[in-house]
Formats: C-alpha cells, sequence, structure tokens
C-alpha cells in the first residue's frame, strides 16, 4: 500500500498563475503547502516557522530574487538544512550553474517543466 506523502511546502513565485499552479499540484499530491508572493516573503515566513520540509522557488522576482533566497536559506543556521529547488525560465548553464552554487540542491526549467519530474524531485529530497 502506497502511503500518502507528507511534508510541508513553500512555493514563492511572484507570479499567482504560476504560484497556484505548482500549489495544485503538490496538494494535489498530499504535500501541506503554503505560498510566498516573493522572494522576501518566503525568507520571513521561513524564519518566522522554520518547520517547513522543502523550499520550491522561482528565481526572477522583486525584492528577493530565488538565487538570494537560496544563499539566505543557506546562510541561516535555522534553515541550512531545508532543501531548495528552483523552478525558472532561466535555462542557461550560466544561470543553472549560480542557482547550484547559491545552494539550491535542483534546478527545474519551466520550458521543460513536467509534473511527474517536479514530484519525482520533491519525493526524492524529502525522503527522510
Amino acid at each position: 500500500v502506497a502511503t500518502r506523502p507528507t511534508g510541508r511546502l513553500l512555493v514563492a513565485d511572484d507570479s499567482f498563475t504560476t504560484r497556484e499552479l505548482l500549489r495544485s499540484i503538490l496538494q494535489s499530491a498530499g504535500y501541506d503547502v503554503t505560498t510566498a508572493v516573493d522572494g522576501q516573503d518566503a525568507l520571513d515566513r521561513l524564519r518566522a516557522d522554520p518547520g517547513f520540509n522543502l523550499v520550491i522557488s522561482d528565481v526572477e522576482m522583486p525584492r528577493l530574487d530565488g538565487f538570494a533566497l537560496t544563499r539566505s536559506i543557506r546562510a541561516d543556521a535555522a534553515l541550512q538544512d531545508v532543501p531548495v529547488v528552483l523552478v525558472t525560465s532561466l535555462h542557461s548553464d550560466e544561470h543553472k550553474r549560480q542557482g547550484l552554487a547559491a545552494g539550491a540542491q535542483a534546478y527545474i526549467v519551466k520550458s521543460q517543466f513536467d509534473q511527474s519530474n517536479l514530484l519525482a524531485v520533491v519525493r526524492d529530497l524529502l525522503a527522510f
């Protein structure tokens, strides 16, 4: 018998449509999902509630972009072990290198976005 996935996820994207799409996909898979309107909102939520198991973030956002959000998470002792998945339209090798150098565990390009790929990445990162 397959068990439903568990985990509290934080989705940060300044696009309402993308944010809601990701929330819907992840909630349908059984995850508890909270959304943030940009990187700063995400960082504020993480610091107020350190119980999140994983962050999924866009890169291009106002106030605090996904790279800076990832670096901030890695620099915070209370948050540094929270996995980060960047989901972005930036598809160059340089952008991917920047994301992984910032500390992201995965980098998914929106043009190659596949719901099952996202869920597989999340499942792998949450495998306790």
